[in-house]
Order: C-alpha cells, then sequence, then structure tokens
C-alpha cells in the first residue's frame, strides 16, 4: 500500500502486496474514526443534553430562601443540643478526643483487615479461617 494515496501496489508475481509501515504521529497515515450517518439509534447525532436541571431564576431564589430558613433551624436544634450536653457535664475538648480516638482505631482496624485479607490469600485460605485461628470474632 502506497502510505501517501493508500492504493495497493502490484508486484512482478501479480500478487496483492501492501507495504507495513508504523504510523506516524501527527501525520496523514493514521485513519480517521467517523461516526455512522444513519443508525438505528436517532439519538446518537442529537445534541448534548445536561442531566443537570437548570431552573429559572425566581424558583431558584425562593428554593435557596427556604434551604437558608431550613440551614438556619438545624443550626439552632444542634446549638441546643450542645448546650444540653454541655449541661450535663459532656465537654467539646472531650469529645473531639473521643472522635480521635475513634478515627485511629478505625485506620488501624482497616489496616488489620487488610494485612488478615493478604495473608489469607498468601496461605490459600478465608479469611473467616484466619479470624477463627487467631481467636478473634467476626464482629471484631
Amino acid at each position: 500500500m502506497d502510505s501517501e494515496t493508500g492504493q495497493n501496489i502490484k508486484s512482478d508475481h501479480d500478487e496483492d502486496k501492501t507495504l507495513k509501515f508504523t504510523p506516524q504521529r501527527g501525520g496523514s497515515l493514521l485513519a480517521t474514526r467517523r461516526r455512522t450517518l444513519h443508525s438505528e439509534c436517532k439519538k446518537v447525532n442529537s445534541s448534548f443534553k445536561s442531566p443537570v436541571q437548570v431552573s429559572s431564576m425566581p424558583n431558584n431564589r425562593v428554593c435557596v430562601e427556604e434551604e437558608v430558613k431550613e440551614l438556619q433551624n438545624t443550626l439552632l436544634q444542634l446549638e441546643s443540643d450542645i448546650k444540653l450536653l454541655e449541661n450535663e457535664g459532656v465537654c467539646v475538648h472531650e469529645l473531639d478526643l473521643h472522635i480521635n480516638l475513634l478515627h485511629e482505631y478505625n485506620d488501624i482496624k482497616d489496616i488489620a483487615q487488610t494485612l488478615l485479607g493478604r495473608l489469607a490469600g498468601l496461605r490459600s485460605v478465608t479469611t473467616r479461617d484466619l479470624y477463627a485461628r487467631f481467636g478473634m470474632e467476626l464482629d471484631d
């Protein structure tokens, strides 16, 4: 095949032979793909329609105002819950400490489960078998 014209070249043996070549970047040798003009699916060639629904400004403003009111009510409720907890003797610093410890515990647990899964894969057993072998409950 002639690389510039894309035509077959005939040899002296009357056999069609095509030249093999590596496509070049930016060259005209690469075939271009085109979309089918007539497809059974009629929406193939239609213009793009975003899944995001765009509403008109007046309705949008009403929705935003309602959302702001709901958020303000939620804020008031949360502030009253915080005051109730403080009156019961719970301090914010202590809650932060417990939350940080829970995050650390969950991170360690995730790492342990990953290691158990890898160990089970190496030993060709299930993680359930490893839990039993190490004396752990499945709820651990």
